[in-house]
């Protein structure tokens, strides 16, 4: 109740409109898939997934940085990774055991081997979509631990995507897919409003001090 009041509080310092647009996007939002990258190396790639997520509304990202830490390229990621979580790992080892501790299968993109057609993927199961690089693809200790296989049907000379463009093709078509289904893939009440909390604290001046002034006139 408290942080109900709070929230009511806070949004006192946005326009209604702004208000709604937050209540429309969150509501849009989803956990049911998420994202993880793989030492891609190249930054614009990165900042380009994290984008991708956002349009698509993919709440979290994870982000393997075992040979090469990244920082986010904000003017590729155009504003977004403040609409979304960025999660790091040193290892895929630990990255892997979160996200099964999560309850997620592990779903590896790849052009190789006995790989499931995009438009064959089981959408009904919460997923952890794996990209690697495109020159190496994802290492051989996420593809054994894999739980299914999935790859885009291509039909050129070239083997492979950028990941990026593998990225958005992938989340367009299992958004959509997801959407269109009768699983519950919404956020929970409590992810919601936590989620507003996080992005009203990000877009008003000094929102750490009227918190804490509010915190104290109402104990």
């Amino acid at each position: 109740m408290q942080k109900n009041k709070l929230l009511a509080h806070l949004e006192t310092f946005l326009t209604p409109r702004r208000i709604a647009l937050f209540d429309e996007v969150i509501a849009q939002r989803t956990n049911h898939f998420t994202v993880v990258t793989q030492d891609v190396y190249q930054l614009h790639n990165t900042s380009a997934v994290i984008r991708s997520c956002e349009v698509f509304g993919i709440q979290n990202i994870h982000v393997i940085e075992e040979r090469k830490p990244k920082r986010i390229d904000r003017e590729i990621a155009m504003g977004a990774q403040k609409w979304v979580d960025v999660n790091r790992y040193a290892t895929s080892k630990e990255c892997i055991k979160v996200l099964k501790a999560k309850g997620y299968q592990i779903v590896a993109t790849t052009p190789y081997g006995d790989s499931t057609e995009l438009k064959d993927f089981n959408i009904e199961k919460p997923s952890a979509i794996f990209f690697g690089t495109e020159k190496d693809g994802l290492s051989e200790e996420i593809l054994n631990q894999a739980n299914c296989r999935i790859q885009i049907p291509m039909f050129g000379f070239t083997e492979s995507l950028n990941i990026s463009v593998s990225a958005a093709i992938i989340l367009q078509h299992i958004t959509s897919e997801l959407k269109s289904s009768e699983i519950s893939w919404e956020l929970s009440e409590d992810e919601k409003e936590n989620l507003k909390y996080e992005w009203l604290k990000k877009c008003i001046k000094n929102s750490d001090s009227i918190i804490t002034q509010y915190n104290s006139e109402n104990p």
